[in-house]
């Protein structure tokens, strides 16, 4: 089973989407549904709300009269949050009763007009935006709805603003067609990633990428920082910083499609504690990859084997391929992952000799159809260039005063210092 965040501002067309997901077979767990559910009448959820917004949010046959509610509760910010606080519990109750009867092999997709707001976009594997130009939102609300126009407008002023929503966005569906064009691009997705990315998950299967050198994507970073934040929220306090390394993390540089994330731990019982928390979050294991390889063989102290141990694992979605690394604090591989990466940030000439082993190493992958193959001759290329590095990278960060930088975001193109 996989479980796929669905949201999109009012009257953007989620619902559009939904349909067309649940007609492809989803299993679609409607927030809004849910919320009404949990406040009809008789319910602890209804009597709530009167106690706390009085008896004008209900029509006259008992029930709650919801522009009423909505007209006061989004009015300011103590009443949104107040309503959310009675809400949100209930409806989270009722969701995981749901999400408990769904199939073993479900994809199941939770419509949540909020998901961005409340924060909960890192809790979900596959976050999808439906989009709409507000002021194409309001007019659809005022003309097909019949809402308010002055209503429409405080309301989704309320909501998130779309570079929020594009910032939590693995898939942006634009909807300034007309519904066949949604509907069609819907169905693309379930085929092309959804259906596969639910497999992976179910099997274990870490997505991959042929190994070729593309230009820099702009949103590389954008895109780590959401692994990055489910990764955080997998590994709660067993991570002690996580980081976007590698090629991608370095600005404007051509690297492989495949993004590279360090989680760093305190120990190996750490990372293997966290096995299961990441395969839950579709980030499987790789068993195969438990060492540093290529690693400096002729560094004083530094040449054991032992000491360049690591866990891996892999993102399952064919989307957005990625390796996420599980390193012990202060041992070699974790520190020369950072060092390697601020200093490909900081020197121009290191980048330029970087990518010409990149594209050597590359060529040699030529024609090779196997991946896990394709891989190991990569590294393979890769390992004498490694070799005379290593030292060069130790000795530009004892010359800079360098130390691992706080933050998880790609920094300025300078080296932190101390």
């Amino acid at each position: 089973m996989i479980r796929i965040g669905l949201t999109g501002g009012m009257g953007a067309g989620k619902s559009t989407a939904a349909r067309a997901l649940a007609d492809l077979g989803a299993v679609v767990i409607d927030a809004d549904a849910i919320a009404r559910e949990v406040v009809e009448p008789g319910t602890p959820g209804l009597a709530a709300l009167t106690e706390r917004f009085g008896d004008r949010i209900l029509a006259d046959d008992g029930s709650l009269n919801r522009p009423a509610l909505g007209a006061i509760a989004f009015a300011d910010d103590e009443s949104r949050l107040a309503l959310n606080g009675i809400v949100h519990p209930l409806v989270g109750a009722r969701r995981a009763e749901l999400l408990a009867e769904a199939a073993p092999d479900a994809i199941v997709v939770e419509d949540i007009p909020l998901l961005v707001e409340t924060g909960a976009a890192p809790w979900f594997p596959l976050v999808i935006v439906v989009h709409l130009d507000e002021e194409e939102r309001i007019r659809r609300l005022v003309s097909s709805r019949g809402v308010d126009e002055a209503d429409a407008r405080s309301r989704i002023r309320s909501q998130a603003t779309d570079e929020q929503r594009r910032a939590a966005a693995d898939v942006w569906l634009d909807n300034s067609g007309g519904p066949d064009d949604l509907v069609d691009a819907v169905r693309t997705l379930w085929d092309s990633r959804l259906v596969p990315f639910e497999r992976n998950v179910r099997d274990g299967v870490v997505a991959r990428r042929p190994v070729a050198i593309a230009a820099a994507d702009p949103t590389w970073a954008a895109q780590a920082e959401r692994l990055i934040g489910r990764l955080r929220a997998a590994c709660g306090d067993r991570a002690v910083r996580i980081d976007h390394i590698g090629s991608t993390s370095v600005p404007d540089f051509p690297a492989k499609d495949v993004l590279d994330i360090q989680i760093t731990v305190r120990s190996f019982e750490d990372a293997d504690a966290l096995r299961e928390p990441l395969r839950g979050a579709a980030f499987p294991v790789l068993e195969w990859a438990t060492v540093d390889d290529p690693h400096p063989s002729a560094v004083p102290g530094e040449a054991d084997s032992s000491l360049w141990e690591k866990r891996t694992h892999g993102s399952a979605d064919p989307g957005r391929p990625a390796f996420v690394h599980l390193r012990v604090d202060g041992w070699p591989g974790q520190r020369f992952s950072l060092m390697f990466r601020d200093r490909l940030r900081a020197d121009a000439a290191a980048r330029a000799e970087y990518l010409a082993v990149k594209e050597r190493a590359a060529h040699e992958v030529d024609g090779t159809s196997d991946p896990a193959e394709a891989v190991a001759t990569y590294s393979a290329a890769k390992g004498p260039y490694f070799e005379g590095v290593y030292p060069r990278v130790l000795e530009w960060a004892t010359s800079t005063g360098w130390q691992p930088d706080s933050s998880s975001a790609p920094g300025d193109g300078h080296a932190p210092s101390t």
